[in-house]
């Protein structure tokens, strides 16, 4: 048990410091749940009772300072925790003025002076919160009850402290860039020597026998490239890519996802959902192009009408609900183009061209679909030149992906970014795999690959 803790901690780690690496928006936030939820209410009795049960003892006579004055050691301990190095002298004056020997014999004497107190916190705290958090220190000024007044200085210290946790990633951040790889690929290593050792290198031959941590399913990749009805062997680096791509294909729910990209699964399956998104909204403007012909397809916001209708009716929602959307986005594009032919003076469609319009779209919906298989094939082509990290965004687009050149290059980066450092801390751990299964005369190719890239 131990060491499956020891374990744990060290992933956790791991993954928050490749969350700072990779993700330039990650900072903690306020957990808010919602007001009927179980935790809600759980955590508002908990609290309810506390708080009621200090306002007795204060309103006992004589009053009972025994919470009171252990709420104020673990106020002095959180803003003492927010000092920096170079705050010597504000931490001296803040063990002065709350000094917890001297505040426990003040309140056995009586002669606690609680407002006095909380003043002098107010004020230390005003100093050392971030500018976002100023109107919320002032506004505790205003609070009159004790207990209220307590409470509330809680609430804020706990912004002031995630404040300063979002403080120190930001700092570290340069630092961690700079080492990110070292250090993943040391802690992987560390958690790799932890395996029990028939574990490591062996196969998979079913369900009951573990599965590698540091395995990319590339078997089947080879099997996929080597059927393809090409004569040649695959090139290590093409088969690693080939499962690099296959991962916008992944379905979690019939493949384990691997785990040298769990930390990335998140990310990963958002690219995917944007990708099939894409996709759809590539198809759906290609057969309206192609139905509604040039004149009104290049007409002044046209397009960008379409692809509003049609990422709205999208967003959020995964490729098994494309179906039903799809209807909906047929009626909406056939009112658009119904509404823009009016107002461009050009006649208005047969209904035999409007069923035409509908049918089409909604048949999109199929996965054999030809448009979309075509569409599918140039973005996921597209993309694949982008896994290289001195890939440039100067490559030409596909034919019929114009129209969502600004989303299709936002994916890219997104993607390429993540495969990028991907390959560069387990890199080594794939070519040990490599070499297992393919020609010893393609690997010397594929690790000055890899050298190059680090």
């Amino acid at each position: 048990m131990a060491e499956l803790l020891e374990t744990a901690q060290e992933v956790s780690k791991m993954t928050i410091a490749h969350e700072i690496v990779v993700n330039r928006d990650f900072k903690l936030q306020e957990v808010n749940f919602s007001p009927n939820s179980l935790e809600s209410r759980v955590k508002e009795t908990l609290h309810k009772a506390f708080w009621d049960s200090l306002k007795e003892q204060l309103s006992a006579s004589p009053p009972d300072y025994t919470h009171v004055i252990q709420l104020l050691q673990e106020i002095k301990e959180t803003i003492l925790s927010l000092l920096l190095p170079r705050h010597s002298r504000l931490r001296g004056q803040i063990e002065e003025a709350l000094d917890m020997e001297l505040i426990r014999q003040e309140a056995e004497h009586g002669a606690l002076d609680i407002p006095n107190l909380t003043m002098y916190i107010l004020g230390t705290m005003a100093m050392l919160c971030a500018p976002v958090r100023d109107e919320e220190v002032q506004r505790l000024r205003g609070v009159t009850d004790p207990v209220q007044l307590l409470r509330e200085i809680f609430r804020v210290l706990d912004l002031m402290k995630m404040d300063m946790v979002n403080f120190t990633i930001q700092s570290l951040r340069p630092h961690l860039q700079d080492h990110s790889v070292q250090y993943e690929q040391k802690k992987f290593q560390e958690l790799l020597a932890k395996l029990p050792s028939e574990c490591v290198g062996k196969e998979r031959e079913g369900a009951g026998v573990c599965w590698v941590i540091i395995k990319i399913p590339i078997q089947g990749l080879i099997i996929l490239s080597t059927n393809a009805g090409s004569s040649s062997t695959p090139s290590p680096m093409s088969v690693l890519n080939q499962g690099y791509m296959n991962l916008l294909r992944w379905e979690p729910a019939i493949e384990k996802y691997p785990e040298t990209l769990l930390m990335d699964q998140a990310r990963l399956q958002e690219v995917q959902l944007q990708v099939n998104q894409l996709t759809i909204l590539a198809a759906v403007l290609l057969v309206s192009s192609s139905v509604c012909g040039s004149a009104l397809f290049s007409s002044p916001g046209f397009v960008d009408r379409l692809k509003r209708v049609t990422k709205a009716l999208l967003e959020g929602l995964p490729h098994t609900r494309f179906r039903e959307a799809l209807l909906d986005i047929s009626n909406h594009v056939h009112q658009e183009v119904s509404e823009s032919l009016l107002q461009l003076g050009y006649p208005a469609f047969t209904s035999d061209k409007s069923a035409s319009l509908k049918g089409q779209i909604r048949s999109i919906a199929e996965d054999d679909n030809a448009v979309r298989s075509v569409i599918e094939q140039r973005i996921h082509s597209f993309l694949s030149l982008h896994l290289s990290p001195s890939a440039q965004n100067s490559h030409s687009l596909p034919k019929g992906l114009a129209p969502i050149q600004e989303e299709l290059l936002e994916v890219s980066h997104r993607f390429g970014s993540v495969i990028h450092h991907n390959r560069q801390v387990y890199g080594p751990y794939y070519l040990a795999i490599l070499k297992k299964v393919l020609p010893r005369s393609l690997m010397f190719c594929y690790n000055c690959t890899l050298i190059s890239n680090y």
